[in-house]
């Protein structure tokens, strides 16, 4: 039986360029954490998430010819992945409603100071953002695309993805400091 430990990455590649569903499904059960992990920060939900993972590995699986083994395959899968998730998020995001953060309500966590700030809590307070902020942020900050790139995904004007990132940075740091401030009160 076939594991994947026991095969090298260029070799999966190459198997499943080929067609062998064997391997198809060891490079699945390989990069699945990955491509979730990259999946989560575009989705709503866990649901949405593993569905764009894997309509994402659909797409790859019937485009494996175009890719460039000179590349990194993590690079290439994780573009797939956003796209995926940023196609089905597409119609929501075209007609989401901006919540002024005034008018938000927010639910924190309590940790003990600012600097313990882990992964998930940034995470979580990204998901207090419009979905198009969020979106936004996490594909200039967090996966490095252009303000251009993010235009063409997202279907707007490169100066809006400027200023979307822009209000998402000032609600980032609205959130923080609101969280800090209940931090202090809860500590006395």
């Amino acid at each position: 039986m076939l594991k994947k430990a026991d095969i090298a990455e260029s070799e999966l590649i190459a198997r499943c360029k080929t067609g062998d569903l064997r391997y198809q499904e060891i490079l699945y059960t390989k990069f699945y954490g990955f491509a979730m992990g990259v999946s989560l920060r575009y989705s709503i939900n866990r649901e949405d998430a593993l569905e764009a993972v894997n309509d994402a590995f659909i797409k790859i699986f019937k485009n494996f010819s175009n890719y460039d083994p000179q590349k990194p395959f993590k690079a290439w899968l994780s573009t797939f992945v956003i796209n995926t998730a940023i196609d089905k998020r597409r119609k929501e995001l075209k007609y989401q409603l901006n919540i002024d953060l005034s008018e938000a309500i927010i639910v924190l966590s309590s940790s003990d100071t600012i600097g313990n700030l882990e992964a998930q809590d940034i995470l979580n307070l990204l998901k207090l953002l419009p979905l198009i902020q969020a979106t936004i942020f996490n594909l200039y900050e967090i996966d490095g695309y252009s303000h251009e790139e993010i235009g063409k995904m997202l279907g707007i004007a490169a100066s809006s993805s400027r200023v979307y990132l822009t209000r998402a940075k000032e609600k980032l740091r609205k959130l923080l400091l609101i969280r800090t401030d209940n931090e202090r009160r809860s500590v006395r």
